[in-house]
């Protein structure tokens, strides 16, 4: 179906998982499986110091938002904006707005399928932007994030720079 878009919901601040929970409720009662496939408050993993102490704990990425994939209809917009906790959708006016694909991957919500062959060590040639036809060695690869951390020479040093996978080719 290519009516399903993801909108972002405004909830008040701390009510996300219940608002989560609420709306996946209610498709259950409506029988809205079909129409609202997915609901997510997206967390990550932090490392918190309390006390000295280091632990991994789960944050929300978007305090106050939660996504909904779902077909806009007049039936599906009742549903999530009648919601007790939503403030509403995001987007002008009344109008919600969804996301694009682009969006959802530069948020880090939908994993993109560009896979490169990079490796720590590998030598690789900027082909773009402010460091172009520049040479340099992979520290670090991040495919999260779609970059990595090569070191250039500069005035003579060793220099990290991050680099978009977009940008480099391998040598």
């Amino acid at each position: 179906m290519s009516d399903i878009h993801w909108y972002v919901v405004h909830t008040y601040s701390g009510y996300e998982n219940k608002v989560k929970a609420n709306i996946e409720k209610t498709i259950e009662n409506r029988k809205l499986q079909d129409q609202i496939v997915e609901v997510s408050v997206p967390m990550q993993e932090v490392a918190e110091v309390k006390n000295g102490v280091t632990k991994l704990v789960q944050r929300k990425m978007f305090p106050g938002y939660v996504f909904v994939n779902m077909v806009m209809n007049d039936d599906t917009w009742y549903v999530v904006r009648n919601t007790r906790g939503v403030t509403g959708f995001v987007g002008p006016g009344s109008k919600p707005v969804p996301l694009t694909d682009e969006e959802m991957v530069s948020m880090g919500l939908v994993a993109s399928n560009v896979k490169l062959d990079l490796e720590v060590g590998d030598t690789v040639e900027v082909i773009s932007g402010v460091w172009e036809n520049v040479s340099g060695i992979i520290q670090s690869v991040n495919e999260q994030r779609h970059v990595v951390t090569i070191t250039i020479d500069m005035f003579g040093r060793e220099t990290p720079v991050e680099i978009d996978f977009a940008d480099i080719k391998k040598v």
